[in-house]
Order: C-alpha cells, then sequence, then structure tokens
C-alpha cells in the first residue's frame, strides 16, 4: 500500500517536530514536509503534492481557515483535517464550511489522529466527539430537515455503513460485512450519529430516511 502523504502545518516548531516524529511511526504516512503558516502551507501543498493537510487554525500571515478555503480550491483532491486547540462554533463550522473533512483537537490520542490520517485519504471524515456534539445542536436548531441537509456530507464508506446499520446490523456484523476491523466500524457510527444528529442508532436511520439517505 503506498503511503499516505502528509504535510503538517502549525505555527509551533515543536509542536510540528512532535506530530511528525509520532506519524513515523505508522508505515502506511509519510510526513513530506511542513508549514508554518497558511501561506507557506499552499506553498508547500502545490510542491508537494499531499494526500491529507494537518492544518493549525490560527497562525500569522495565513490563518488554517482561509488556507482550507484556498487550498481545497486549488486542490480539490487534498483532505483538509483541522487539528487545534479550539473547538468553539465559530471555529468549527468556518473549517467545514471551508472544506474540511475533519476537526480534532490537540489533546487527541496518537491512535485516534492515525486513524483520522488513514481515514481523510480514504475521503471519510472524523469530528472530535465535542463537535460533534456541536453538529448535534446545529441539527436540534432546525425545524424540519430537508433533503441532503446535513451540515456535513456522508462519505461512500458511511453510507454503506448507514445502510446496514438501517437493517439492523451490529457493529461486528457491519465489520464482516465491509472487511473492516470493528473499531473502525465503531468511529464510522460515532460520525453518523453526529453527522445526522441522532442519539441512537434507531434515530439515526429514522433521520436517514427523513433525508433521502435510504
Amino acid at each position: 500500500m503506498t503511503p499516505v502523504r502528509v504535510l503538517l502545518v502549525d505555527d509551533q516548531a515543536l509542536f510540528r517536530e512532535a506530530l511528525a516524529t509520532l506519524l513515523a511511526t505508522h508505515n502506511g504516512i509519510d510526513v513530506v514536509g511542513e508549514a508554518g503558516n497558511g501561506e507557506e502551507a499552499l506553498s508547500r501543498a502545490q510542491e508537494l503534492t499531499p494526500d491529507v493537510v494537518l492544518m493549525d487554525l490560527r497562525m500569522p500571515v495565513l490563518d488554517g481557515i482561509a488556507a482550507t478555503r484556498r487550498l481545497r480550491l486549488a486542490h480539490p483532491d487534498v483532505q483538509v483535517i483541522a487539528l487545534t486547540t479550539f473547538d468553539d462554533d465559530e471555529d468549527v463550522f468556518a473549517a467545514l464550511r471551508a472544506g474540511a473533512v475533519g476537526y480534532l483537537l490537540k489533546d487527541v490520542s496518537s491512535a485516534r489522529l492515525i486513524e483520522a490520517v488513514l481515514a481523510a485519504a480514504r475521503g471519510e471524515s472524523v469530528l472530535q466527539p465535542s463537535v460533534a456534539a456541536k453538529v448535534v445542536a446545529r441539527f436540534a436548531q432546525l425545524p424540519e430537515p430537508a433533503p441532503q441537509s446535513l451540515v456535513v456530507p456522508l462519505s461512500e464508506r458511511e453510507q454503506e455503513v448507514l445502510r446496514l446499520l438501517a437493517d439492523g446490523r451490529s457493529n461486528r456484523e457491519i465489520a464482516a460485512k465491509l472487511f473492516l476491523a470493528e473499531g473502525t466500524v465503531k468511529n464510522h457510527v460515532t460520525n453518523l450519529l453526529g453527522k445526522l444528529g441522532a442519539r441512537d442508532r434507531t434515530q439515526a436511520a429514522l433521520r436517514a430516511r427523513d433525508l433521502g439517505l435510504l
């Protein structure tokens, strides 16, 4: 398997160094470069053609949200994960609207971060639990969800998991059907609940039907 090419963008050199060391422990990930601000990130992305960019949000010269927006326009195949200290509503939804496929906080576990990078390379999205809760809250403010009115769209893999979940399959059964690790399926289900604004699997299936996803 070709390693996932990752570009690290953060204005703290020590954090970038630690992050590069952490990611280097996984043979499926190759850190191809670093950048200290959003403007430099755009230049490095043009030069290095990464698969995934781990993007800090609050940086000098050009912030991560503006950089994400410009990067996604110039290189739509490059997936961006916001990796930040902050999870306030303004940052969360601005990053998602700019095109980030994931939003994680810097206190995330190493295993979760690595899984997020690999998932982003597959075109999937990963949300920090606190961020998923904000998505749920945003849905609660909507009087009637219109078809396909998701704040963050479902990936193809998440749609597959959703269909099996709606059939009443357990995580173990879904994992066997899709040839995935059970832990990976659990992460997909967590993301689905957040994106659909659902408290549990049953409500997720009902809301998915209301949205025309099933």
